[in-house]
């Protein structure tokens, strides 16, 4: 991700409120959503095992939900829809939520459809890191405030206790950021892969597009050939 960064740091030092505790929860609650569902939006595993059944190939299938996941993070009134969901337990902006869970979702659909158990620890974990963006992982890794890739997260011995705290506190930093950043240059131009092409190059749906890239890379499949 990283776009508006600079900005979110600066925004994070004038919401003390919202770390640590908040993050954290916040962290929580869109892995919820994400996997298990609300009553507007299937969770991951219903989503990925619906779409294997009807595309009847993993990688088709993986395909599909990124694009389709795409679309829904640049349909700005669906988004903040689902963000409302989130900040009836945490008080952040709606878009800032809904963006991550659209996010989350789409990168443990992926997880999942790869043969990865989205009720262990580790892989959640790695959902999660996965939204904070490629440099944004590689800079806590050079910075030894995170241990591994999303990748090494999944597949580690064991968990790290301090690692939801990590995260949480830089994934909000990185959505805050982005929701601050929205109209920055860089966009200008780029040209977002969406299904059906209907939407135009919105931060979100970049950021998410670039989200699944770095999912994709960091999920091999474990299934069996």
């Amino acid at each position: 991700m990283g776009i508006g960064s600079d900005i979110g740091k600066a925004l994070m030092t004038q919401a003390p409120n919202l770390a640590p505790g908040a993050a954290v929860s916040l962290l929580r609650t869109i892995l919820a959503f994400a996997i298990d569902g609300a009553p507007n939006l299937p969770g991951a595993r219903k989503a990925a095992s619906k779409t294997l059944r009807r595309k009847g190939d993993v990688e088709a299938s993986v395909k599909y939900l990124v694009n389709e996941h795409i679309a829904m993070a640049g349909a700005q009134g669906f988004v903040s829809n689902l963000g409302g969901l989130v900040t009836m337990a945490v008080a952040i902006p709606a878009n800032i939520s809904g963006v991550a869970i659209v996010q989350a979702r789409m990168v443990a659909s992926i997880a999942h459809l790869r043969g990865y158990d989205l009720e262990d620890v580790r892989v959640r974990a790695a959902v999660m890191t996965c939204l904070l963006g490629e440099s944004e992982v590689q800079d806590l890794i050079e910075k030894k405030e995170l241990p591994s890739s999303p990748m090494g997260i999944a597949t580690a011995p064991m968990t790290d206790p301090d690692l939801e705290r990590t995260v949480a506190l830089r994934l909000l930093n990185v959505l805050i950021g982005q929701s601050a950043g929205k109209q920055l240059p860089l966009l200008i131009g780029k040209r977002i892969p969406v299904l059906g092409g209907g939407i135009g190059a919105t931060t979100d749906g970049f950021t998410t597009w670039t989200v699944s890239k770095f999912a994709r890379a960091q999920f091999p499949t474990r299934r069996p050939r």
